[in-house]
């Protein structure tokens, strides 16, 4: 996979594409568009930044921009107008829809580049401290902001590929028991443990554990039907209980074990996430009530 950055060019003159490519395509792997609505597609794409021309039959580039920028999916790509038009009033107005720099149409080969490489650095920057806000302090994966994030973005990719997505939200049986029996650094050391256990069974690239918090962890299995969903469940409690921490004050076990409930649905746009969480969660609490160390699974895809 190519560790280039990669850049949208967005504009409805081919031969003004052409001119930006030949700029940068040594350095940067190039996306093309030649309209606004082709733009917004290619966004799910994910480029580091995005050149966009201002004037465009149809969809002007000032729209673009600010349906970029209303899309939490494509919020944080940078966006540097490519335009002849310079007045102060044409500023505001793209500084307004979300633009953070402009460049002048006819296009300078260094300031084109030099431009890039200052927003680029600005955005690298940027998303390593966003990286940081949503690990999890104790445990070192994600936390439950960064869940929330993925899960919209894998709910949305799964709607576009009608392909199912699966959920497993996971609880410590009798955690409150182990704190006040085991004490706070033992405590943190087995939630360190559960959450190491966890991460090392996604054994897909896109494949999630995070920490919700508290004693409550969540996996988010993309392209995973319910039997499949269902099956890592279960390795993950049996992974769990084979690490035999001691839980002396647990009626389920001697050893520390673990709760689950499983979901999976195919979004369609008349659904939300909120719905899968719903019902893994229900299905959680059943396990749960039932005296833990088990697996609840749904009967069919949401």
């Amino acid at each position: 996979m190519s560790q280039r950055p990669k850049i949208l060019i967005v504009d409805d003159v081919p031969e003004n594409v052409e001119i930006l490519g030949e700029i940068l395509a040594d350095t940067h792997d190039i996306l093309c568009a030649f309209s606004g609505e082709e733009a917004l597609a290619l966004a799910v794409e994910e480029p580091d930044l995005i050149l966009l021309d201002v004037m465009m039959p149809g969809m002007d580039g000032y729209e673009v921009c600010a349906r970029l920028k209303a899309d939490v999916a494509t919020a944080t790509i940078p966006v540097i107008f490519v335009t002849a038009k310079t007045s102060p009033e044409d500023e505001t107005a793209g500084f307004a829809a979300g633009a953070v720099d402009f460049v002048t149409k006819p296009v300078n080969r260094d300031t084109v580049q030099a431009r890039i490489r200052t927003h680029l650095r600005l955005k690298h920057q940027s998303d390593r401290l966003r990286a940081q806000a949503m690990i999890d302090e104790l445990t070192g994966i994600p936390n439950r902001r960064y869940f929330e994030t993925r899960l919209l973005d894998a709910w949305r990719h799964a709607q576009r590929h009608q392909a199912s997505l699966a959920l497993l939200l996971l609880e410590l049986d009798h955690f409150t028991s182990y704190q006040d029996r085991h004490g706070p650094e033992a405590s943190a050391s087995c939630l360190r443990r559960i959450a190491a256990t966890l991460k090392a069974g996604m054994l897909r690239a896109h494949d999630l554990a995070a920490r919700q918090g508290g004693e409550a962890f969540v996996c988010l299995l993309p392209e995973c039907d319910l039997a499949g969903a269902t099956a890592k469940a279960e390795a993950l409690r049996a992974a769990v209980a084979d690490l035999a921490i001691p839980h002396g004050a647990s009626p389920t076990a001697a050893v520390l074990t673990v709760s689950l409930g499983v979901a999976a649905a195919l979004p369609t746009a008349e659904t939300r996430p909120a719905r899968l969480v719903a019902a893994a969660d229900a299905l959680l609490s059943q396990a749960r009530q039932a005296g833990g160390n088990q697996v609840r699974s749904a009967d069919r895809l949401l």
